[in-house]
């Protein structure tokens, strides 16, 4: 297993040895970013998208109609835009490169997840399906009542016959593999985050109850979708009911039988579908395929919750209390919609104290969920959290802070104006945060939880870090800011900004966030 540590150290420290120099994406020959089964039965979803998103429905049932504007609004192909400046090695007749967005952000506008359901709701059979982004419309992979089978692969800590479906997010290895080689990896944990954090936004406003399941029976839950694991694997599962999560939803130790994956596999016959995703040479990655493997869980014995001594608790300092704020209002559907990652076009103004607590408190207050990891989230301290080097905040010294969310306070780290030392870790200047007042960091553990749940931490990790900065982004966008999320830093010199090793933590990924002015462009929204 040495090897898989230093795969993980590489990934986070060593970025240039996790992609080879000679590396090249083939971008004729490049995946599509959705993926598209062939001659199976499709369900059509309901086109008129609701323009807003602001109130939970007085309705208490999920039809065909609402899942499918659900849907839209968690993963749906929004908005095309057209660039003259296509990749090299693009077929001459693309040379104008379009791109099809999603109102998620993703490493290289990849979008390496897909989305599944298990389904039971009227105007559909009961059974699997596969979301086809491209269509906007379910494949049917398997019918039936698969209630009992999917409670044994979470551990029988999820009463599934109390939801009205179980959605589960996966990873096309290839779908990013194929510019970003081994790096794609951290990206695709993060960006299962990223679409997790959306998700439980968008299903608060359509009054569905919540939790993610980070821990499974891999190889039953891939089998049921009639995934090929050397291809794509499902990294979270989150059951959907119109009932609070605390009648259905235990956190707590699995039943005492046990079941294994393999036992689960056999109730159910083997399915080999045929996908399109348009690439005729697929590469090898043996190194994402092993750290699948070291994360499967095999029986729910393997399950863990995180216990009070593995978590991270800064020392306690009163810092710098920031004016008290109500919580944002917005309208998800308008800041969904209109989120957008600059570069250059950050422009620095002053920011108010009260607009950056609002954005933080917004962040950390919106984070509380229901998981399998720990029984409750509240009282707990967090596995990631934000600190953020901050500049020409009024009334605020110049400075990189910790932020306390249980007292919404800062801590001051260092003081003075530390953007040309942000600046000069990026590997790629594609933002000048020189106009950029608030550089965030999101961070945790600086062995990655690997003490509690394996290399399965890793990836666990990830996605939390992914679900804190979707928020981060939903409120910057609601106070008329911008975020990009970047990956193009130097970790070790982030966490020396902060003294992150006193407190055991790491830098996971950096946002700069700011006002902003919009270049121009060419686009067009797929709304309905």
């Amino acid at each position: 297993m040495n090897d898989l540590n230093e795969f993980i150290y590489n990934l986070h420290y060593e970025t240039d040895r996790a992609k080879p120099i000679e590396w090249e994406a083939d971008w004729a020959d490049a995946p599509l970013p959705y993926k598209l089964y062939r001659r199976l039965p499709a369900f059509p979803l309901s086109a008129e998208v609701p323009l807003t998103l602001a109130a939970r429905p007085a309705s208490h049932t999920a039809d065909l109609r609402s899942i499918g504007h659900f849907l839209w609004y968690v993963y749906g192909i929004a908005q095309v835009t057209e660039s003259g400046m296509a990749p090299e090695g693009s077929p001459e007749e693309e040379q104008m490169m379009r791109m099809y967005r999603r109102v998620v952000a993703s490493g290289g506008a990849l979008y390496p997840n897909e989305l599944y359901l298990y389904l039971k709701c009227e105007g559909l059979p009961a059974g699997v399906y596969h979301y086809d982004a491209a269509h906007h419309r379910l494949v049917q992979l398997r019918e039936g009542d698969f209630d009992a089978y999917l409670g044994s692969a979470l551990g029988d800590r999820c009463r599934v016959s109390d939801c009205f479906g179980v959605l589960f997010v996966s990873t096309m290895f290839w779908k990013n593999f194929f510019k970003y080689h081994n790096f794609s990896y951290r990206l695709q944990g993060l960006d299962t985050g990223v679409v997790l954090g959306q998700l439980m936004e968008v299903a608060k406003r359509f009054g569905y109850s919540t939790a993610i399941g980070f821990q499974f029976l891999d190889g039953a839950v891939n089998h049921l979708l009639g995934l090929s694991e050397r291809e794509e694997s499902v990294y979270a599962l989150i059951p959907l009911s119109m009932k609070p999560a605390s009648s259905w939803f235990d956190a707590g130790s699995p039943a005492d039988r046990e079941v294994s994956g393999s036992a689960l596999c056999r109730e159910l016959q083997e399915l080999h579908y045929d996908h399109y995703m348009r690439t005729k040479r697929v590469a090898e990655y043996p190194q994402l395929t092993r750290m699948n493997e070291a994360c499967r869980q095999e029986t729910a014995g393997s399950f863990r919750r995180m216990n009070e001594e593995h978590q991270n608790r800064p020392e306690e300092d009163t810092g710098v209390f920031l004016p008290p704020v109500k919580r944002l209002s917005y309208d998800l559907a308008t800041v969904s919609c209109k989120r957008y990652s600059p570069e250059s076009d950050f422009t620095l103004r002053s920011v108010s104290q009260s607009e950056l607590g609002a954005l933080f408190q917004e962040t950390s207050q919106s984070f509380v969920y229901a998981n399998d990891l720990d029984a409750a989230q509240e009282g707990s301290a967090p596995r990631v959290c934000l600190y953020a080097c901050l500049y020409g905040i009024e009334d605020l010294e110049d400075g990189a802070y910790r932020y306390e969310s249980d007292r919404h306070s800062l801590t001051p780290i260092r003081k003075g104006d530390h953007r040309f030392r942000l600046q000069m870790g990026m590997s790629l200047h594609n933002v000048n945060l020189f106009q950029v007042p608030i550089s965030a960091h999101v961070a945790g553990d600086a062995e990655h939880l690997r003490q509690v749940w394996g290399f399965r931490g890793y990836r666990i990790q990830q996605m939390e870090a992914g679900m804190l900065t979707q928020r981060l982004l939903l409120a910057a966008t609601a106070l008329n800011m911008g975020g990009r999320p970047l990956l193009g830093f130097d970790v070790k010199n982030a966490d020396d900004l902060y003294r992150m090793p006193m407190n055991r933590q790491t830098s996971l990924i950096q946002i700069p966030v700011g006002p902003l002015r919009l270049r121009s462009r060419l686009e067009g929204s797929l709304h309905h």
